[in-house]
């Protein structure tokens, strides 16, 4: 797995205040956190943090926070935690690192990547539905894979591939439910043709609606007016 460098500088001072101007001088307001230890508020350059982001996967990469006149002197290797966005402008606000043992296993969930084109969705018309997205997996975080890869070329409608089917290297453990589907091939959906009129059949109009057309024309307000006339005729 590739270990990515990231410089960082211990945080003066916490708040939103304090976040909010850190921000508008180019950084992002972040947190290390360590088993057994209370949690580090640090500050890393936003610019460098966008780079990282737009050419490598984050989320299963291994970062060595190089934290400025940090006692212990050496990088610490680290896995992000959570990435939080601004939820209007899309850009990030804050961070937090987990601080990792390279010599302990850890578990971490690992994306699943769908490699070739299922028989089923080239040549019959179906089509590949995914259910897991990602597995959970243990192992050193030096072989933590960036996906995990499953061959579907073989794939025909109806088949699907289950977590205990999944290949993974040596020195890693799936602890996902072996018995989970992971994605299948599913059948083409049958479009529904609508009913076509009989050719030469006139379309007649119901007879309820006509019976009250007939109502309406006989109860017409105009009518109606001129039978109260005639009876007021005869009353006198």
């Amino acid at each position: 797995m590739e270990e990515l460098i990231l410089e960082a500088a211990v945080r003066q001072g916490i708040g939103t205040n304090k976040a909010k101007g850190l921000r508008n001088k180019g950084f992002i307001p972040a947190v290390v956190y360590k088993e057994g230890k209370e949690a580090e508020p640090i500050e890393i350059s936003s610019g460098e943090l966008i780079r990282l982001l737009h050419q490598h996967r984050l989320e299963n990469a291994i970062i060595n926070l190089k934290i400025k006149d940090d006692k212990a002197g050496k990088a610490r290797p680290c896995l992000v935690k959570e990435i939080q966005y601004h939820p209007v402008h899309g850009n990030v606000i804050h961070v937090d690192f987990n601080e990792i043992s390279l010599t302990k296993a850890i578990k971490i969930n690992v994306p699943v990547s769908a490699k070739g084109d299922a028989a089923g969705v080239k040549q019959d018309g179906g089509s590949l539905d995914v259910i897991l997205w990602e597995i959970e997996i243990e192992c050193l975080p030096a072989n933590i894979p960036e996906e995990i890869p499953v061959d579907i070329t073989n794939l025909k409608i109806g088949d699907a591939i289950h977590v205990k089917d999944i290949i993974v290297p040596s020195g890693v453990k799936i602890l996902s439910d072996p018995e989970a589907t992971v994605l299948h091939v599913v059948a083409p959906m049958k479009e529904e043709v609508a009913a076509e009129a009989v050719e030469g059949e006139e379309q007649k109009e119901p007879e309820v609606i006509k019976e009250k057309k007939e109502v309406a024309a006989e109860g017409s307000p105009e009518e109606g007016k001129a039978k109260d006339k005639d009876k007021d005729k005869d009353k006198k």
